[in-house]
């Protein structure tokens, strides 16, 4: 199983939704998961994980992880050429180093260069950036290709931001 996450903030508050799927050329989820959470810390710049990590974790307690592959987050693993973990990269490490994690972001990040691959899917001129952890950077980068719909933004990814912002509790 391949599970998928996204959170949306609003009114001090974080809407964080999980899609499962089994197949990475599936267009429909397997099942969804969402949950709100209220008293979200801050945004700080450089550490954002410090944000959104809470929110995955307490969702990731619903979903049995024994036959989970991988993760999609919306955002980096790594930050920079050195390294520094971002919040996929803090979600692997919270995971026991046992959960493949791929950051699928939508904008780049000056400093990082070596450890993200630009993805340009569709008749997209934007590129998606993709970085992973526990999984070469190429498969990670082959795998989201792959993934279903002709658009930048693979099909599920889409599904996920549109409940991510939409009926908000």
């Amino acid at each position: 199983m391949i599970l998928a996450f996204d959170t949306y903030y609003y009114d001090n508050k974080a809407k964080t939704v999980c899609l499962s799927f089994e197949e990475w050329t599936d267009d429909t989820p397997v099942q969804i998961y969402s949950e709100v959470i209220e008293d979200i810390a801050e945004y700080e710049p450089g550490a954002f994980y410090k944000r959104e990590m809470p929110c995955i974790l307490s969702l990731l307690k619903t979903i049995n992880l024994k036959n989970v592959d991988c993760i999609i987050v919306d955002s980096f693993v790594l930050l920079n050429d050195e390294g520094k973990l971002g919040l996929g990269g803090h979600l692997y490490k919270a995971l026991d180093n046992k959960i493949p994690i791929i950051g699928v972001a939508k904008s780049g990040f000056h400093e990082n260069k070596r450890n993200v691959k630009e993805l340009i899917r569709g008749e997209s001129k934007k590129p998606l950036y993709v970085s992973a952890i526990g999984i070469t950077l190429e498969t990670a980068y082959q795998l989201i290709k792959k993934m279903h719909g002709d658009y930048r933004m693979p099909t599920l990814l889409q599904l996920l931001d549109r409940h991510t912002k939409n009926e908000l509790i």
